[in-house]
């Protein structure tokens, strides 16, 4: 039986809808069906072969996308934890369970890792079949369209609890550079937790972000572009001269590394999950050592303490009306191309994809 996909065939630009061979679940494994999808700026690189994906991705063809909300049609021999039917996104580590890392609760960053729709066939189709482990049932009568968010929200989930740092955030003063759709999450679970005041950072030509970053929150929004000296001292004013307690980089931009490190105050904690093109140069005696900095570097969800963690955040009726308005586009799957091009050029936050080919 074969089935509709988005097929990244050849390496250069593009992608394809195609007729593909339906999956089918195997030992310790679920056979999904997609109730919607969203896309990342991963997908977005795939499709456009940009440098990254050139030197990403190992085999092709492949099926991508890893972000959605799938409904368990079929399991395979040995599945105990989950039912036909129920509702389910996807964790998108694939680990092998056996390596140094997976044995000492460090599953996130396993040796032998791999990623839904970058290494294996993702969620860009009719089906996909993933792990049992791997499928994480939505929390009673949460919103599909929600639920194709979290493995994104995941990765917000875990930069503002960084490792066992739950009690780092009420009444705290916290910066969050870059408002993409991750960075806005940030914002909104900040918020939530009781920071005391929220600052973002994000160009101001970039009115869909500027305006998200204020809907989701943030007490103040101000433009990166404003250069490292106004920003830093816009931080200082705003905290008493003593800087922000927890510094977010999300933006993957140079300049902003840098900028969180003078931004922070004195025994404060950076936590970084943007990913940089090229290798960035610090300070390293004066914005960590003798600041006595905590730094963390953020992939992926902690498996599975950031999935418990955001169940627990659903639960707010307003923190999930948050969420909603982050899902600026809803197309036809079909319409795929259209949606990667408002992902590109910055006019949408998030785009959600129905099943309609």
């Amino acid at each position: 039986m074969q089935m509709h996909a988005v097929v990244k065939r050849r390496r250069e630009p593009g992608a394809s809808v195609e007729f593909v061979d339906k999956p089918e679940a195997g030992q310790g494994e679920v056979l999904l069906k997609m109730r919607i999808a969203s896309i990342c700026g991963t997908d977005e690189h795939i499709r456009n072969w940009n440098h990254w994906a050139q030197n990403r991705l190992k085999t092709l063809p492949i099926i991508f996308g890893h972000e959605m909300c799938g409904e368990v049609v079929e399991l395979g021999p040995g599945v105990k934890s989950v039912k036909v039917g129920d509702l389910v996104s996807a964790e998108t580590h694939i680990v092998d369970g056996t390596c140094y890392q997976c044995r000492n609760d460090r599953m996130h960053i396993c040796k032998n890792m791999k990623i839904l729709g970058v290494d294996t066939d993702g969620v860009f189709a009719e089906y996909v079949k993933i792990p049992e482990m791997n499928a994480r049932k939505l929390p009673a009568g949460l919103d599909p369209k929600l639920g194709s968010l979290l493995e994104p929200l995941g990765n917000a989930t875990f930069t503002v609890f960084g490792h066992e740092c739950e009690d780092d955030i009420k009444g705290k003063n916290v910066v969050v550079a870059g408002c993409g759709p991750i960075g806005l999450m940030a914002i909104s679970i900040l918020k939530v937790l009781g920071a005391k005041k929220v600052i973002a950072t994000e160009l101001g030509s970039e009115e869909v972000r500027v305006r998200l970053a204020s809907k989701m929150g943030a007490d103040l929004v101000l433009d990166a572009a404003m250069g490292t000296g106004k920003l830093v001292k816009s931080v200082m004013d705003e905290t008493d001269g003593n800087g922000a307690d927890v510094c977010l980089e999300m933006s993957g931009a140079a300049p902003a590394l840098n900028q969180v490190f003078q931004m922070l105050t004195p025994g404060g904690r950076v936590s970084i999950l943007g990913l940089y093109n090229d290798p960035v140069t610090i300070d390293v005696n004066n914005a960590i050592t003798f600041k006595s900095a905590t730094v963390y570097g953020i992939t992926g969800r902690r498996m599975f303490r950031t999935w418990d963690q955001m169940h627990d955040l659903l639960k707010r009726k307003d923190f999930r009306d948050k969420l909603s308005s982050l899902v600026t586009h809803t197309l036809p799957i079909r319409d795929i191309g259209e949606g990667m091009e408002l992902i590109r050029t910055k006019q949408a936050a998030k785009v959600s994809l129905t099943p309609e080919w």
